[in-house]
């Protein structure tokens, strides 16, 4: 398997960003299940919460959504400031992010784990590394840049799957990355939240070993110095 993904990195990368998007669905599904309904990866929901939650009156919590929000940018400006004159294509740099990536969600499922209800210093604790990590990952798979996979958000892709279709204007599109963006967003959430009924930190340990295997895979299979590669094929 690896010899073909060294022979076809763009559909190899393709298939570790769908991995990320599947893992995100789990991360966002215990944040907003586990975490007082917070999103880390998600941070269009999570604005819309803030907003709501800032109005009062709605039993919409503030705090964490501020504090993923934060968190977010930073690991979002850390990806990027790593990745500042890399190429477009996997490097070296971007395993290393990934992997870190990994490492934070694991982190954060260590003491999720050893208690059964987490409090709201820890929830904050939590909130703020997965915050910072679905940045990190959001800013090196931009940084990859494979067409309509951002593995943090699928409005974009829910778009352009409507909107290039036999309904919209038609004229072929890549479907099948974007309905597989969508469903596995989708399928992640319903992972996590099922993982959430055995421990919280259940679906945080299963994300963490699949941001480190895409980690692993990317770097083990990417193609070094070179073009950058033909993503946006469909």
């Amino acid at each position: 398997m690896l010899d073909r993904m060294r022979r076809d990195p763009a559909t190899a990368h393709l298939g570790l960003m769908l991995a990320l998007t599947f893992s995100t669905g789990i991360i966002d599904a215990v944040g907003y299940l586990g975490l007082d309904r917070v999103f880390t990866g998600n941070m269009t929901g999570n604005v819309v919460i803030l907003g709501m939650g800032l109005a009062g009156g709605t039993d919409l919590p503030v705090g964490g959504p501020l504090i993923a929000l934060a968190a977010f940018m930073g690991g979002a400006a850390v990806g990027g400031r790593a990745l500042r004159g890399a190429s477009s294509a996997w490097t070296a740099r971007h395993s290393v992010l990934f992997g870190a990536v990994g490492v934070v969600i694991a982190l954060a499922a260590v003491p999720a784990a050893l208690v059964d209800a987490p409090g709201r210093g820890l929830q904050y604790a939590v909130t703020a590394a997965l915050g910072l990590a679905m940045g990190c990952q959001a800013a090196a798979a931009r940084h990859v840049a494979v067409k309509d996979v951002t593995t943090v958000v699928v409005t974009s892709t829910i778009t352009g799957l409507a909107s290039d279709s036999v309904l919209g204007k038609g004229g072929g599109q890549p479907w099948k990355r974007r309905a597989g963006a969508i469903l596995l967003i989708g399928l992640g959430a319903l992972t996590g939240a099922l993982l959430l009924k055995l421990h919280i930190g259940a679906g945080m340990a299963l994300s963490a070993v699949l941001t480190l295997v895409v980690a692993w895979m990317g770097h083990v299979t990417h193609p070094g110095r070179g073009a950058r590669l033909p993503y946006d094929a469909a």
